[in-house]
């Protein structure tokens, strides 16, 4: 009898036998809590239920996902779409009252698509200063016969001050150089190695080493706007320290609290639908056995594709570990 073929697909799924244990996870708050009562942990209720017994001046990062304007099915809830202004006035009503959390020095980043991206920024400025939008590709999306392909989505970077933590060594690119050039017969500001020649460059506003998770990345689930780890880990290690509170009050199906995690920051997560609480806090479990971040390895990003060239670099690392152990 032929052996079965192992699926490629590797989307993470709730198993029958995993819902009542990782229901005993979550948390519900019916009254005020200190940071410590809630840090590292999932909250499972609407954010207007619980936004008012969150904890003051304990927010390091915030980082939010809200549903975009547009009519979109979350699990067992609907987003429908409003008039800009309707939009603006319901995000403006929780945004403000988020604001309070915020430690002086936080960072805020507001996740938006093209459609409602001055509407984000019309709220946002009000309260915030705004110190940049970042546009990442979307490289997944339908084409469109009589439109530009929508394959962009912005992220407004904004601070509670003009005092602030940015930490730009933590979240430089590796890329390929294309058209090396030489001073005096020598690589200039690029690296030549057995595997290539490479760039180490300083990070821009513009995003295209992202990959959306697909069937077969394991961070992949099956919520329908699921941001990617990478993505994530970018914000988390340039806007926050070691040890630092990341909150997401839009959670999903967890990313950021996941990445948090592994980067050794504490992580606030609110998201009202069940399901996506029970799969963050499997990805969770999953991140003791596994804390790596597809598309970050050794200190840098590496632009989208480049896998083969991180496993290459991750087995130069080890033999380097195992030539020393001997020695």
């Amino acid at each position: 009898m032929p052996e079965e073929k192992i699926s490629r697909n590797h989307t993470l799924k709730l198993l029958p036998e995993d819902v009542e244990i990782l229901k005993a996870k979550l948390r519900y708050l019916e009254k005020k809590v200190d940071l410590d009562e809630i840090v590292n942990s999932t909250i499972n209720q609407k954010l207007e239920d619980v936004i008012d017994y969150l904890p003051e001046s304990s927010v390091d990062l915030l980082f939010l996902d809200p549903p975009y304007n547009l009519h979109k099915k979350f699990g067992s809830n609907k987003f429908e779409e409003m008039h800009d202004h309707e939009y603006a006035t319901w995000f403006d009503g929780w945004f403000v009252k988020l604001l309070p959390l915020l430690k002086p020095e936080a960072s805020v980043y507001i996740c938006c698509d093209w459609r409602n991206s001055a509407v984000v920024y019309n709220v946002a400025e009000k309260y915030l200063v705004i110190q940049n939008r970042i546009t990442w590709e979307r490289e997944k999306g339908r084409g469109a016969l009589s439109n530009w392909k929508n394959n962009s989505e912005d992220i407004w970077f904004c601070t509670k001050s003009k005092k602030y933590h940015f930490d730009v060594e933590s979240v430089k690119l590796k890329r390929k150089v294309i058209a090396p050039y030489r001073v005096d017969e020598k690589p200039k500001d690029w690296v030549e190695s057995e595997d290539g020649k490479y760039r180490i460059t300083f990070p821009s506003n513009l995003w295209t080493d992202i990959s959306v998770p697909f069937w077969s990345m394991p961070e992949n689930t099956e919520h329908p706007t699921q941001k990617p780890e990478k993505l994530l880990a970018k914000i988390i290690l340039a806007s926050s320290r070691v040890g630092d509170v990341v909150l997401d009050p839009f959670s999903g199906s967890g990313t950021t609290s996941v990445v948090a995690k592994k980067l050794g920051r504490k992580y606030i997560g609110v998201e009202q639908e069940q399901n996506y609480c029970l799969i963050t806090e499997k990805r969770l479990l999953l991140a003791d056995e596994n804390n790596a971040i597809q598309g970050y390895s050794n200190g840098v990003f590496w632009e989208r594709n480049s896998l083969g060239d991180q496993k290459k670099e991750k087995q130069k690392v080890h033999e380097i570990i195992r030539l020393d152990f001997k020695e």
